[in-house]
């Protein structure tokens, strides 16, 4: 029997381009949801993200992103363009966008304006910074998000190279999604006790303040500050790093003291455990860091694959430190099938990976392939019953 994905019937407008919206709505669309993409003519600008195999505006993190929706390309300047956007939004549950307040009350998409369309719509502004604040209205990228939170002050704190640094990934785009996720799903659960809709804004500054004083608040938490500067110390630890091996590099996760104990005499190092310094465990905890330094020297020892062994039969956590592109074979995610081939029409193979979380209740299915820019848009325009002309699109 085929089961009813969780958020099947759930209809979504989305106008969000790059990596924060679009992540939100992929993940609807995972979870069931008919998403409808409307891209501006020139399209999505991570469709120029890498190098596509085939089709120019097809590149790889578009493809990531947008798997499970349709896409249009309406030209609302138009009235067929408008009228399908009107139509679009009236058998809509949820209408989301991460366009600046200014741009889209012209564009004539407003929170009042969409409800007068449809009066219960869950509509969700994924936006840079809260409109309450003397941010309101700034434009934000990750790096900005980063650069305000704090986050792009970890790593000097850490390696003890004073230069601020981004962490090599759209991790502030990425978390607001998740944030993005959680907020409809909220929303939308409202509505179904209550009828009513709602405005939801998703803040991407708010959202990221949160994430990373969860730990790094630490101390300052506290009023006055129990500690300066406050921080999670162990996560700023430069000796907590992956460790050379014989071939390669692991990670260690011990933590525990039994962990630390039983780590040192599979290894065949139990006698440092004798030391003054690591005589006991409240020493241990007190010399973490000089505990981290020794396992940094023993590593060498062994390959990866001995350690993991080793480890394994120790009960110390540890696991290999893989490339991206190492993830394609790890066995771990074959035998979980979170990533898989599939065969795009016009794109020929490509790796698909898929939602990491799983549903007794659902089964999982294939989803719609990422779209060429406009695909669905006269598809769509015709189940709304609106008569669309192609529009046209800006020379390359």
């Amino acid at each position: 029997m085929t089961r009813q994905a969780m958020l099947e019937g759930i209809r979504v407008t989305d106008l969000t381009t790059v990596f924060f919206g679009p992540y939100c709505t992929q993940t609807l669309a995972d979870l069931g949801a008919e998403v409808v993409k409307l891209e501006p003519a020139e399209g999505d600008t991570s469709r120029l993200i890498g190098n596509p195999p085939t089709t120019p505006g097809m590149g790889p993190v578009f493809m990531r992103l947008n798997r499970g929706k349709r896409t249009v390309d309406w030209d609302l300047k138009t009235e067929s363009g408008r009228e399908a956007m009107r139509r679009l939004i009236e058998v809509s549950d949820v209408f989301i966008h991460n366009i600046r307040s200014d741009a889209i009350e012209r564009a004539g998409l407003g929170y009042e304006a969409v409800r007068k369309i449809r009066p219960d719509i869950v509509y969700v502004h994924c936006t840079g910074f809260d409109g309450s604040g003397p941010y309101a209205g700034l434009q934000a990228y990750d790096d900005i998000i980063q650069a305000a939170t704090g986050l792009a002050q970890l790593l000097p704190m850490a390696d003890g190279n004073p230069q601020p640094r981004f962490m090599p990934a759209a991790i502030a785009d990425k978390v607001s999604g998740l944030h993005a996720v959680y907020g409809v799903l909220a929303a939308i659960i409202h509505k179904l006790r209550t009828g009513e809709g709602q405005f939801v804004e998703v803040p991407m500054f708010e959202s990221m303040v949160s994430f990373n004083t969860l730990e790094h608040l630490c101390d300052n938490s506290f009023v006055p500050a129990t500690a300066s500067p406050g921080y999670y110390q162990r996560q700023l630890d430069p000796t907590r790093q992956p460790m050379r091996t014989k071939d390669g590099y692991i990670a260690f996760a011990p933590y525990l003291d039994d962990r630390w104990v039983r780590f040192f005499e599979a290894a065949g190092h139990g006698h440092v455990l004798k030391e003054a310094r690591f005589i006991d465990k409240p020493t241990r905890r007190a010399n973490m860091s000089q505990m981290f330094e020794v396992m940094a020297s023993i590593s060498p020892e062994r390959t990866t694959e001995e350690w993991l062994a080793l480890m394994k039969q120790a009960q110390v956590p540890a696991m290999r430190v893989n490339r991206i592109d190492e993830l394609l074979d790890d066995p771990q995610l074959k035998a979980s099938g979170l990533i898989r081939e599939r065969e795009h029409p016009t794109e020929g193979p490509y790796v698909e990976v898929g939602m990491p979380i799983k549903f007794s209740a659902s089964q999982p299915r294939a989803l719609r392939h990422p779209a060429n820019l406009g695909e669905h848009s006269q598809e769509v325009a015709r189940e709304l019953g609106v008569e669309l002309a192609a529009r046209p699109r800006p020379s390359a």
